[in-house]
């Protein structure tokens, strides 16, 4: 299911009957074997999708900063809420339905399994390698750490932002009130007080982690922040260092229920109203820029500039050149792939 407006996605049968713009990943159109279903990738997509795993996965590690934010600046947020919505509907159709051997193989056969195991190689790969480099730097150089993820930030809302422009539809009023209760919201949850709960129990960490997931498909919310905000930031990096199985193992439970529950939500509200969302993803990104403010009070409160500015916003600008560059490789590399799409040739009727 991709993420295309309802007008793009509704279509007529030979009996001239409306198609349900809920295009169901376990539709009867599924199970046909000749019906479309990504493919493997090449060795170059495969490297690239690594790197941006391995993207993703950092910024899973800085509080303030949202792995789905990183995700639609890299290019493939469609396809990873598309696939997650696949996957979650097979397991569903393991279990519950009719048909359940058949959907199910139809269900994981459209999801891009070789993109989410791409992805997920390089984010285990830089958590497992930088959780303990990203902590010392964001502890030891906070202000340059949050000028540098301030502008990286700043930059990215060029993205969902662009998206919203290019969809159809939605009154000014509604859209503009959407922007600013997304702000809000953000603004507000940025500015909980933070701590660290010393001995979590796993039923917390559980809860923590199905929460905090979510960040990872909803641009402009932190899971490392919201973690900092529960207390768990420290103890869950800590585990992370200290390959304390039991933990992560509770962690990857609750945040598996927590994304299950999460993306068919999501993916839904993208398909039937498309640009209202990608508005309130905007606000979510605006709002979260409260919590990458570089100077405040270890308690969360903000004050004004310090000395230091020059530095700070000299890694602001950092940080906006960094993803700037990151957006044009990913439209280069995009159309080059369109393009060796197209040229390759039909195959042959007979």
């Amino acid at each position: 299911m991709s993420a295309e407006s309802p007008a793009d996605a509704s279509s007529s049968d030979p009996n001239g009957s409306a198609e349900s713009v809920h295009h169901d990943p376990v539709a009867d159109s599924d199970l046909d074997p000749r019906s479309p279903a990504p493919a493997r990738p090449g060795p170059l997509e495969a490297v690239v999708n690594v790197v941006r795993g391995a993207l993703i996965g950092l910024a899973e590690l800085v509080p303030g900063i949202s792995g789905g934010t990183v995700a639609l600046v890299v290019g493939v947020y469609p396809r990873l809420l598309d696939t997650g919505a696949h996957v979650v509907d097979g397991l569903r159709s393991a279990v519950l339905g009719p048909e359940r051997s058949a959907r199910t193989r139809a269900a994981f056969r459209h999801a891009d399994l070789w993109l989410l195991a791409m992805l997920a190689l390089g984010m285990l790969a830089m958590v497992f390698t930088m959780a303990g480099v990203m902590r010392g730097f964001v502890e030891d150089q906070p202000e340059l750490s949050r000028g540098l993820f301030l502008g990286m930030v700043a930059a990215s809302i060029a993205v969902p932002l662009g998206m919203a422009r290019e969809t159809r539809g939605g009154r000014t009023w509604v859209l503009g009130l959407l922007l600013v209760a997304g702000a809000a919201v953000a603004f507000i949850l940025s500015g909980l007080p933070q701590g660290t709960i010393d001995d979590p129990s796993y039923l917390l960490v559980f809860v923590a982690a199905a929460v905090a997931i979510c960040a990872l498909v909803l641009p402009g919310m932190s899971g490392s922040f919201l973690l900092m905000a529960m207390g768990l930031y420290a103890p869950t990096l800590g585990a992370v260092e200290d390959r304390n199985l039991t933990y992560m193992g509770v962690f990857a439970a609750g945040a598996f229920v927590g994304i299950a529950l999460f993306v068919k939500i999501l993916d839904r509200l993208l398909e039937d109203f498309r640009k209202p969302t990608l508005i309130v993803m905007v606000g979510l990104m605006v709002g979260s820029l409260r919590a990458l403010w570089p100077w405040q009070t270890g308690t969360g409160d903000l004050l004004a500039p310090g000395s230091d500015w020059p530095m700070v916003v000299a890694a602001a600008v950092a940080g906006v050149v960094v993803v700037a560059l990151v957006i044009v490789a990913e439209r280069v590399f995009a159309n080059k792939s369109e393009q060796s799409g197209d040229e390759q040739p039909a195959p042959s009727a007979g």
